[in-house]
């Protein structure tokens, strides 16, 4: 009897749970997160660098997906005026910036230059045309390929043209002549490129970093500091983004190390000085101080006849002096860093682990003439290690 009332007792439960309709649904998995979407509206000269930073963005950012429209920055301000949606606005120069300005798109004193760049004349590899000076431009028959004036490079290339012929090294009807040999005008600078690397014309002139990627197809001419113009290249958000704030963050990643690393690594010239990713010294200081200088006033002082000892003691002494002199602060502090390092981890042994610091620092107990003499030869050579700096970055930039 037990049995029986215990299987009746189960048989009512199971007939209860039936008439309740009763289901048991399986588990739904998470939804996956959602993907934001940045759309950047870039000048067609950052294509690869701008292809590396944004896998970098996206790999500090889980979530975050950017969207890049390549072309001239006339066209994006064209479609940004237009009301072309998009959340970042990256021009080679401020006028198609200033475009976007004045379309409401971007508002005013928001944007700022992450990088620069300059011009370079290109020649197909094999060089049918002999086109190995700046002069060959100007030979009779030569096909030329240029970006149409409305294209920040274009408007760059009649800069140059026009101081070119200004020089008089030239010739006076140096510029006349060598738009008389231009066949094509195009519409961004990748286009340019494309066609002299497929052969399609003699020359032309692109910006330096155009030729990272090519560097097997084509041959550069180099366009000197006095005739040549620095590219600025201003970034900023757009002011309707649906996502402002992580496209600010998107603008102000361009400036961070991780980013100017990249930009150098395709030839631009950066703005920030700390590209290096060394820890924080005198050195990167003292390089952005020079980096920050604006090119076009040297190049105006050397237009003018002034040599290169006059330009870097009137103009980039005195426009570097803030920067530089912020390098000497920190100096002065890793310095006594290292001073009180050396003293308590090293010790003070003369000819082993005593530094040009503690000698100084001894030798103003000892024999203050020591003292001086360390301290005039740690001078000049800083000094000359900062001259030797801006050498050879001068040197790397006329090569790109």
């Amino acid at each position: 009897m037990r049995r029986v009332r215990i299987f009746g007792l189960w048989l009512a439960i199971i007939v209860g749970l039936a008439g309740c309709n009763l289901a048991i649904t399986p588990s739904t998995p998470a939804a996956p997160a959602a993907t934001t979407e940045l759309t950047v509206f870039a000048a067609a000269s950052l294509t690869d660098a701008f292809n590396e930073i944004g896998k970098n963005f996206e790999a500090a950012n889980p979530g975050v997906k950017l969207t890049f429209n390549y072309a001239g920055s006339q066209q994006l301000a064209q479609q940004l005026g237009q009301g072309a949606p998009a959340d970042v606005f990256a021009s080679a120069n401020g006028k198609q910036m200033d475009v976007a300005i004045q379309a409401g798109r971007i508002v005013t004193g928001t944007a700022h230059t992450f990088a620069r760049n300059r011009l370079i004349v290109i020649a197909p590899k094999d060089n049918p045309a002999q086109v190995n000076t700046l002069q060959d431009l100007a030979k009779p028959g030569l096909k030329l390929v240029f970006a149409a004036k409305e294209v920040p490079v274009g408007q760059y290339a009649l800069d140059f043209l026009d101081k070119a012929t200004k020089d008089g090294s030239m010739g006076a009807d140096y510029r006349e002549t060598v738009l008389a040999n231009v066949v094509s005008y195009e519409d961004n600078v990748r286009s340019v490129l494309a066609k002299i690397t497929l052969g399609e014309g003699d020359a032309g002139i692109v910006y330096s970093t155009d030729t990272y990627s090519v560097t097997d197809k084509v041959q550069s001419i180099e366009i000197p500091d006095n005739l040549n113009t620095l590219a600025s290249y201003p970034i900023a958000a757009v002011t309707d983004s649906a996502h402002f704030d992580l496209a600010k963050k998107f603008a102000e990643y361009t400036f961070t190390p991780e980013a100017q690393t990249v930009l150098v690594k395709y030839g631009f010239i950066p703005t920030t000085g700390s590209a290096t990713g060394a820890a924080p010294a005198a050195l990167p200081v003292e390089i952005s101080g020079f980096g920050g200088v604006d090119r076009d006033l040297e190049q105006a002082a050397a237009l003018d006849g002034a040599n290169r000892w006059n330009i870097f003691r009137y103009i980039t002494i005195p426009l570097a002096w803030p920067i530089l002199f912020s390098g000497m602060v920190m100096t002065w502090a890793r310095t006594l860093g290292e001073f009180g390092a050396t003293i308590i981890f090293a010790g003070n042994f003369p000819g082993r682990t005593q530094t040009i610091p503690l000698a100084i620092y001894i030798g103003f107990e000892l024999d203050f003439d020591v003292a001086l003499t360390l301290s005039v030869i740690l001078l000049v050579i800083s000094f000359c290690v900062l001259l030797l700096v801006k050498g050879v970055l001068r040197q790397q930039v006329s090569t790109l």
